[in-house]
């Protein structure tokens, strides 16, 4: 029996620029490399386009005029459909402040002209390999059920999970509110929260932060997992049962909050990698956490923790 050969379908590029011969030459070179060649003369064409088809990666010249590069590409970004596609800018600006503004726009890459085909193709390729491996992680993340989402240091909604999706319209109502939908923002407190993270300076930073706290006084906390991006901040959100909990724990028995939060889960059941996940914790940490909470209450293990937790929260 003859086995076809496994065929790909073809890489599609979406070049934006202004000039044509700029437009000209890209289109040769991309074409001869074998990729699939949209485009678009300025800003406004690209995102009416991006409205119809999802492009691989976008090569975007900075300046145009009426909606330059810049501000094109803030405007995709805050688009789910396309927000995870690669931009990569093309310029004859080479000044720091214009590479920074590339970045904080949203862009991948900066390529200064006059363009070398085979080094901007290249590039193109290693930033395409990243970005399949990226939505490779957010799918599997999506299949798993984990509360995740990536927000800017702006407080910007990039990309969340499903299971996060739910939880948030829970909380802020539809789609279209307050950190549900990509492209908007997370509530003011987790934008103060983020930007005090970024800015740094003297003093601990809080390592997590409340956004919500329903009636039921279940509260939802945002806490960091890491740094996946130049301004992409990969974040858990954890649903904490019984608002105040933890604060009478930590006053009737004496323990640091941490202590006080890490012992309210172990009464509510859960293991000690689903408190780490929970709290932001490496598992390790949450050991050291029950040890010291064994030594303080006098007991040695955590079924008798959590006897001890169960009847302080039942004293009122």
């Amino acid at each position: 029996m003859t086995m076809k050969p496994v065929t790909r379908p073809r890489d599609v590029v979406l070049v934006v620029d202004d000039s044509p011969e700029a437009l000209s030459f890209l289109t040769d070179a991309l074409e001869e490399a074998g990729v699939t060649v949209l485009v678009a003369l300025d800003g406004r064409k690209a995102l009416a386009l991006l409205e119809q088809v999802t492009p691989d990666v976008i090569l975007m010249d900075a300046i145009m005029p009426g909606l330059d590069g810049f501000e094109t590409c803030r405007h995709l970004k805050r688009s789910s459909q396309v927000a995870h596609v690669p931009v990569i800018f093309m310029t004859g600006l080479t000044e720091t402040e214009h590479i920074l503004k590339g970045f904080a726009a949203g862009g991948v890459d900066y390529v200064t002209k006059p363009i070398v085909a085979e080094t901007l193709i290249a590039r193109m390729y290693a930033h395409l390999a990243n970005a399949r491996v990226a939505q490779s992680t957010r799918a599997a993340l999506d299949v798993t059920g984990r509360t995740l989402l990536a927000a800017n240091h702006r407080g910007e909604v990039l990309w969340c999970t499903p299971q996060t999706t739910r939880m948030l319209e829970a909380a802020f109502g539809t789609a279209g509110g307050d950190g549900v939908s990509t492209g908007v923002s997370l509530p003011e407190e987790a934008r103060r929260w983020l930007a005090d993270r970024q800015a740094g300076g003297h003093g601990r930073k809080p390592d997590s932060v409340v956004i919500a706290t329903g009636a039921d006084g279940r509260r939802l906390r945002l806490s960091p997992v890491g740094q996946t991006g130049p301004d992409e901040i990969l974040l858990q959100l954890a649903e904490e049962t019984g608002a105040g909990e933890d604060t009478r724990l930590k006053d009737k028995l004496s323990l640091t909050p941490r202590e006080a939060e890490v012992l309210m889960w172990v009464a509510n059941g859960k293991p000690n990698r689903d408190i780490a996940e929970i709290l932001g914790l490496s598992p390790r940490t949450v050991d050291k956490h029950l040890e010291q909470i064994y030594a303080k209450l006098g007991v040695e293990n955590r079924a008798a923790a959590a006897a001890m937790a169960v009847r302080a929260l039942n004293d009122r």
